[in-house]
């Protein structure tokens, strides 16, 4: 009996260790790691096939009017990555607001982290701030940083009416001959959310591109730079012929939304470069 017991023991013993060192890692463990990467726009401003300058330059509009350009900013949120296959990463919320200012070149160039890697064809936005964040409590940390309408660029910038339309999503300011107001200025300032106290103008836009012929790849070591051009003479060129004679200056007024739907066709992917 004794010696029976020894037996069963030394056996148990055994096939332990056999257990143990045949034994396969846990289910979880294979798990693959969840890598992510870089990608970085760059947003281009241009007229037509020219680079835009500020004050030096004077341009055309299809209406035959000269003018030239002095301010330019615009808010560039919600970004949206997709993948080629048709899957989408959103961009978290917190990290996904930007205001693009011509007189502030590197405004310009977007740093998005986090990105989940893959190959991707497309990308989506919106020219603006949403009206969940624009009603969001000011005091909140979701609207300070580049959203804080009391220091920082956009007060800097006056992109804030601190009535019911809230951010400018647009600002276009310069000087044409064909100006009707006292100084030769023309100004268009953009907005309006759908309203906060009140129903307003929605003048949110949401631009969808592709990447034609390319893809952006992200991996832990690949960052592509997707290079966006924005032709601002599609701003008086667009669906609606805009003549800076006719309309010197456009803020929050019905005529607001032939100016944003103008400007929602003059975004285009140029190129990706992979570094």
């Amino acid at each position: 009996m004794k010696r029976t017991f020894s037996f069963l023991s030394a056996w148990a013993f055994m096939s332990g260790l056999l257990m143990v060192s045949c034994s396969f890692p846990d289910e979880k463990d294979n798990t693959d790691p969840i890598e992510t990467g870089t990608i970085q726009l760059q947003f281009d401003n241009m007229v037509g096939s020219q680079d835009l300058q500020l004050d030096s330059a004077r341009y055309l509009n299809a209406a035959g009017e000269d003018f030239t350009v002095s301010k330019l900013n615009y808010y560039i949120s919600n970004i949206k990555l997709i993948r080629m296959d048709g899957s989408v990463f959103t961009v978290p919320q917190d990290s996904s607001y930007f205001l693009i200012r011509e007189a502030h070149p590197e405004s310009q160039k977007l740093t998005i982290r986090n990105v989940l890697t893959g190959d991707y064809t497309g990308i989506e936005f919106v020219v603006g701030v949403d009206s969940l964040r624009s009603v969001m409590d000011p005091s909140e940390p979701g609207r300070k940083g580049i959203l804080d309408k009391d220091k920082g660029p956009t007060n800097e910038e006056a992109m804030y009416w601190d009535w019911n339309p809230g951010y400018i999503f647009l600002m276009l300011e310069g000087y044409s001959d064909s100006a009707t107001t006292s100084n030769g200025k023309y100004y268009y300032h953009i907005g309006g959310f759908g309203g906060r106290t009140e129903k307003t103008l929605n003048n949110l836009k949401t631009i969808k591109l592709t990447f034609p012929g390319q893809k952006a790849i992200v991996t832990t070591s690949i960052v592509s730079n997707v290079h966006i051009q924005a032709d601002i003479l599609k701003i008086f060129n667009g669906p609606t012929q805009l003549s800076i004679r006719k309309s010197s200056g456009i803020m929050f007024s019905d005529s607001s939304k032939y100016v944003a739907d103008n400007y929602a066709d003059m975004f285009s992917v140029k190129e990706i470069k992979i570094n």
